[in-house]
């Protein structure tokens, strides 16, 4: 019998592609600008620091459900900050970083050849990874309407988006929950970007807010992280909150895989929870560098659309988006093709809004040059 590694059904990992152009960008006197992907630069709040030094002693295998204290947290504060009623104990589970949740999905969903899994057009490659990890056909689209009778095993949904930082409204929300009660399916939205919303007209709401699906958890599911709101993309640290039946399910085959959220960032991510003061001051650090950075791509002749939420600028000129990458570089800073994201992304460029104020200034000072 012939053996078909895992890795050969999967696509190319997107980003080693931009080689080529961070090695130009680095070319540049001044260092690059590294603008290309979302990761955080800014320091762990001191709290969240100091309750995983408090855990650190902690001996014992920690519990998958999380412990109760979390479980209240993560409830508490998807109420506080979010408007999310309705979700009890057993209605949140931590995962070990929102990425390894959404990559093994479908198949811990029991999803698989046969099954559809729907992605967005413009869509975070990881659903895609997730489908065909578990042997899934992939359809991209935003719209049921275009389903016509198929019944997918999964919806996935990401608002605010990444890459392009558009908002779904209330209404759209509305029609896929109605839509996917009528067929039995389910829909897992992430959510890791519902923190950082820009703009009061479109304003980010979660699945599970009562406007969205009137209280009705059944079949739906939202993933968040704090690799964003909190810096703690290094501690691999998030959530699924939602329908209980769907996270006993997950639970299950999380405690039979060991899939478990190691107890000093049980106890990190419950304090990063419990304290939103360090959420908001980090807000405030990414809107100060998107308004200066919006400023500065704008003025540089390029045309922002969506970007209304989340840690991107969705750019372009009207070109291909290599080309629009290969100009960036030029100047020293490198940025994400929209082509990684889907084909309706090949002429636009993501640029992150994840740079210190330092490396924002510089971009911004090489873009007026």
């Amino acid at each position: 019998m012939t053996r078909t590694p895992l890795g050969d059904t999967l696509p190319d990992f997107p980003w080693d592609s931009l080689a080529p152009a961070k090695k130009r960008a680095a070319e540049h006197p001044e260092g690059i600008v590294n603008l290309s992907v979302g990761s955080p630069v800014d320091e762990v709040a001191p709290g969240i620091q100091l309750a995983l030094a408090e855990a650190a002693a902690y001996p014992g295998y920690p519990q998958t459900v999380g412990t109760p204290e979390l479980r209240r947290a993560i409830i508490e504060s998807s109420a506080r900050r979010y408007g999310i009623t309705e979700l009890g104990e057993n209605s949140v589970l931590p995962v070990v970083g929102t990425k390894e949740a959404i990559a093994w999905l479908p198949t811990t969903l029991g999803l698989g050849k046969g099954d559809t899994v729907v992605i967005p057009e413009l869509a975070y490659p990881t659903y895609e990874v997730g489908a065909r990890l578990a042997g899934c056909e992939v359809l991209r689209t935003d719209s049921t309407v275009a389903l016509g009778p198929q019944r997918p095993g999964l919806i996935f949904l990401n608002s605010p988006s990444n890459p392009s930082g558009r908002v779904l409204g209330v209404e759209h929300l509305r029609k896929v929950v109605e839509w996917a009660r009528e067929r039995d399916v389910i829909v897992a939205s992430d959510e890791c970007y519902l923190g950082l919303g820009w703009d009061d007209e479109r304003r980010p709401l979660s699945l599970l807010h009562p406007e969205v699906c009137g209280g009705d958890h059944s079949n739906l599911l939202v993933i968040h992280s704090l690799s964003k709101t909190s810096n703690l993309a290094g501690y691999r640290a998030g959530f699924f909150a939602g329908d209980s039946g769907l996270i006993a399910e997950l639970t299950l085959v999380r405690k039979h895989a060991g899939l478990m959220v190691p107890y000093p960032i049980q106890s990190a991510l419950r304090a990063a929870l419990e304290e939103d003061t360090q959420e908001q001051v980090q807000k405030m650090r990414y809107a100060a560098r998107r308004a200066t950075l919006l400023r500065a791509v704008t003025e540089a002749g390029f045309t922002i659309e969506h970007s209304e939420a989340g840690l991107y600028l969705w750019a372009t000129r009207g070109e291909d988006c290599w080309d629009t990458v290969e100009w960036f570089a030029e100047r020293g800073i490198l940025v994400a093709p929209g082509s990684f994201y889907g084909p309706s992304g090949g002429k636009h460029v993501r640029i992150s809004l994840t740079a210190t104020d330092e490396r924002i200034d510089a971009a911004t000072a090489r873009l007026g040059a």
